[in-house]
């Protein structure tokens, strides 16, 4: 999965010469936490946060609407020349770049224009689609080892119960680092034959592990 597939394709952006509290105001009405601050060509010059302003604000000035304060210009206070990225960037490696860089936002430049931005939200979000747990369906964690040919040999167990796979995540084991889990979310709400069938196989089940059925 691309960014393009996942990024705000229109992101509420500000100018350098808006003041901070435009920039709250902003951020209130749209409900957002990021702002791009872009010149007229649309090219990104730098970004602003919520974290940005609560932090330039000294705490005995933030709930005096009238301060001088909040008439600063966001440019005084954004992030200048911020971390970017791509339409055509794939998801897991811009997962990592907030990840490493702890950031909360990444805008999304092509041409060298602004064209979307992605947060936290948007990456969570799509965690929770590619798992498939915005669906109907059961979770079964398998440990196994590492060979190859193992996924087909489960797989073929859940197809001979026409039950349809909804998404397949490997991480390593803790416990023992030569095997990965498999977990394997299945559109079943009774997985039991199923776990069955996988023990029998001599499959290492994990999860669930469920009554009546034999370890």
């Amino acid at each position: 999965m691309i960014v393009e597939e996942i990024m705000n394709h229109e992101p509420y952006t500000l100018a350098p010469t808006n003041t901070v509290r435009e920039a709250l105001k902003k951020m209130r009405e749209k409900k957002v936490r990021h702002l791009p601050i872009v010149d007229e060509e649309n090219h990104v010059l730098g970004v602003i946060t919520e974290r940005d302003i609560k932090e330039a604000l000294p705490s005995s000035l933030q709930d005096e609407p009238n301060s001088p304060v909040f008439e600063a210009t966001v440019e005084e206070i954004m992030v200048k020349n911020p971390l970017i990225g791509h339409p055509l960037d794939f998801v897991e490696e811009v997962a990592l770049t907030f990840y490493e860089s702890k950031v909360g936002c990444l805008p999304i430049v092509s041409g060298g224009k602004l064209v979307g931005i992605v947060t936290t939200t948007d990456l969570l979000y799509t965690y929770i689609e590619l798992t498939g747990a915005t669906e109907p369906g059961s979770k079964i964690e398998i440990r196994v080892n590492d060979t190859p040919g193992v996924l087909f040999e489960i797989t073929k167990i859940f197809s001979d119960h026409h039950a349809n796979v909804q998404s397949v995540l490997v991480y390593p084991d803790s416990e023992k680092t030569q095997n990965r889990i498999l977990s394997v979310r299945v559109q079943t709400l009774n997985p039991l034959a199923m776990i069955e069938d996988l023990r029998k196989a001599g499959f290492d089940v994990l999860w669930p592990n469920l009554p009546g059925v034999p370890l």
